[in-house]
């Protein structure tokens, strides 16, 4: 089947199921959202910055993960939106959903229940906890419990979240490679479910590993790396602007104190030595790096190899054309909104 033919129903809301099916309506796929009409839809059209206007029907939040779905407000509970559902589930080969422990029961949208409406469905869902856990799941919650906030911030006592709703974002992709690895194998019908609590643990990866075989329980270090130096580490230049470093390897080092002018000296000669003597390397750098516009100095890092980046606010950001033709517009009822594209591969066939 080819992507264009695929109709993929959305019964999901806040981030990660709709993040499934944008992916889907990028891919060129008709997605029709269902929203629940007796509380005004997705929760996340209320989710608004204070800048917005109270009476718009959607916030910048909601238009992040809902681009080009059909959208239907329907009450489960009511008869002939219940029959147009069904309708809807009788023409679809994928449905997304997030409901809490028991709401797929109490509205006959199990999975058994779709097959014997749709008997080639795959039916993708994403729990909190796991679908036998009844617990109330939002991604600051998973943040705490599978240590990220833990690890987030600069000390102890000025922990940190992630700035984006990463653990949603984990999930989704998760269920987006089931979802796909079903379509591949053509074995229908299918359920692929995912729980943020098992996307975000599996995506611990270094951290993990760190702490599975040498027992390392990592604390808040800012935007600096456990295991590299300086990897991560913010140097201040001559304009008051940041640039974060991510040197990987000696050469890079040595090409470093090159463009600086710093000698090269017996405690940073490996990189173990450069993490442990941190705090000393980098008030040497820091001295040198307060003589450079941030500007010049990352042209010249760059043209010695050296992997450092400017810090940019969003509004920097996206002055970049690059970031520009990501961007994806729409207008839906008179309302104009913009959000980034989310499939950003490429494929040559």
């Amino acid at each position: 089947m080819k992507i264009k033919d695929l109709r993929v129903l959305e019964i999901a809301s806040v981030l990660a199921g709709p993040a499934v099916g944008m992916f889907f309506s990028e891919l060129g796929a008709k997605v029709i959202k269902i929203e629940n009409k007796s509380q005004g839809g997705d929760v996340t059209r209320k989710w608004k910055l204070p800048s917005e206007l109270a009476n718009s029907p959607t916030s910048a939040y909601y238009h992040s993960v809902n681009w080009n779905k059909e959208t239907h407000f329907l009450d489960f509970n009511d008869q002939v939106d219940r029959e147009f559902l069904i309708s809807l589930i009788k023409e679809s080969d994928l449905v997304i959903s997030n409901f809490k422990k028991g709401d797929d029961v109490k509205f006959n949208l199990t999975f058994e229940d779709l097959k014997l409406i749709q008997p080639k469905i795959i039916l993708g869902t994403i729990s909190g906890f796991g679908e036998e856990s009844p617990r109330m799941a939002f991604d600051v919650v998973l943040q705490a419990e599978t240590g990220y906030i833990s690890m987030t911030g600069d000390s102890d006592s000025n922990l940190a979240k992630l700035p984006v709703a990463f653990i949603d974002l984990f999930a989704a992709h998760q269920l987006k490679e089931g979802l796909l690895l079903a379509l591949l194998e053509e074995t229908k019908p299918c359920h692929v479910s995912v729980s943020l609590y098992d996307a975000a643990i599996a995506s611990l990866a270094n951290q993990a590993s760190n702490y599975l075989n040498e027992q390392f329980v990592p604390k808040p270090m800012g935007t600096k790396h456990p295991n590299i130096a300086p990897y991560g580490d913010l140097l201040e230049t001559k304009d008051q602007n940041f640039i974060v470093l991510a040197v990987g390897n000696n050469k890079q080092f040595e090409s470093l104190l090159k463009v600086l002018g710093l000698p090269v000296e017996e405690e940073f000669n490996t990189n173990l030595m450069r993490v442990k003597n941190r705090a000393r390397l980098i008030e040497k750098l820091n001295a040198k790096t307060s003589n450079w516009k941030r500007k010049d100095l990352l042209e010249e890092l760059e043209k010695n190899n050296v992997p450092a980046g400017g810090v940019y606010s969003l509004d920097r950001v996206f002055e970049n054309e690059n970031a520009q033709k990501l961007i994806l517009n729409e207008t839906t009822n008179k309302i104009y909104s913009r959000r980034v594209r989310t499939t950003v591969f490429k494929t040559s066939f």
